[in-house]
């Protein structure tokens, strides 16, 4: 049955929406509400409607997700659905919503001549995801380009943020709680020329060690201090191991591919398969980068 459709002022609110339609795994079950917003007013009056005792998630591309089957409580807002605003601001510093996918974010760095800005084509998912995970590829994190941030409240109210405040680690960003990223302000280095052929290199380096072609969320564990969390899985004998439809990648074991109609509850006992293994094999306990939320 097709999900039912309605009108918000100006955004599409859609109610008991696949969210398989909208991950990279091509798995999850129902959202109970969820929101494509027109605009940033648009999602700020959508917000200040939204009575507050209602669970609020909030996701871009989902590249980076894992929605359990019984899906999610509340209201979810499709954050890809925002303007793709980008705008060379002059000084070696860009303007960029959080809506664009780190692909073109790269691509138009480099015919500006913006570096190092190569890396974010190793990255799959939405600026907005790379900020709220400190995204890296190829040696470079998103973070280190941050100047400021814009953020909405969960009262639809936006606000500019410095760098200053945010706590960033390894794949981990920590700052003022119930505010999600809108834009951001990246400044690049003037010494720094970037080049088109190490993109290029980047990109095609990715489709020869990645499977690209299959349904997957990227890289599913952090790297471990000083070790590779393809090498452990690996060496723990996992590669090409399956639970239902999900497999350990045979082409790189950091990725788990949706092969046959694979159910997030299989994906996720792959998981926590992959965890205990390596533990049991190399006492090294894996941390996973994908959100896994819903019921």
């Amino acid at each position: 049955m097709a999900a039912a459709t309605s009108t918000f002022p100006r955004g599409e609110l859609r109610v008991d929406e696949p969210m398989s339609r909208h991950t990279s795994w091509r798995v999850g079950g129902l959202a109970d509400r969820f929101y494509r917003p027109a605009d940033i007013n648009d999602l700020s009056a959508f917000l200040r409607d939204l009575p507050l005792e209602t669970p609020l998630f909030w996701f871009g591309l989902g590249s980076n997700l894992l929605v359990r089957d019984g899906g999610i409580r509340g209201a979810v807002i499709a954050g890809n659905s925002l303007p793709k605003d980008l705008e060379d601001l002059g000084q070696h510093r860009v303007r960029v919503a959080c809506s664009v996918p780190c692909t073109r974010l790269a691509k138009q760095c480099i015919r500006w001549g913006y570096g190092p800005s190569e890396f974010f084509a190793g990255i799959p998912g939405s600026v907005g995801g790379a900020l709220a995970m400190n995204a890296g590829a190829h040696g470079g994190e998103t973070w280190d380009r941050v100047a400021s941030v814009r953020t909405i409240s969960r009262r639809g109210e936006i606000r500019e943020r410095s760098r200053d405040e945010f706590v960033v680690g390894y794949r981990s960003v920590t700052g003022p709680e119930t505010e999600w990223f809108v834009e951001a302000e990246l400044q690049f280095d003037a010494a720094t020329v970037p080049s088109m052929e190490r993109q290029k290199e980047l990109v095609d380096r990715r489709k020869e060690t990645q499977p690209l072609g299959l349904p997957s969320c990227g890289s599913v564990f952090r790297n471990p201090p000083n070790d590779h969390a393809a090498r452990l899985i690996e060496s723990a004998g996992l590669k090409g191991f399956r639970i239902g439809g999900a497999e350990v990648s045979p082409k790189h074991a950091n990725f788990i591919i949706n092969v046959e109609s694979a159910s997030a509850a299989d994906i996720e006992q792959l998981i926590t398969h992959v965890q205990d293994s390596v533990r049991d094999r190399h006492g090294v306990e894996l941390m996973h980068e994908v959100r896994i939320v819903g019921e």
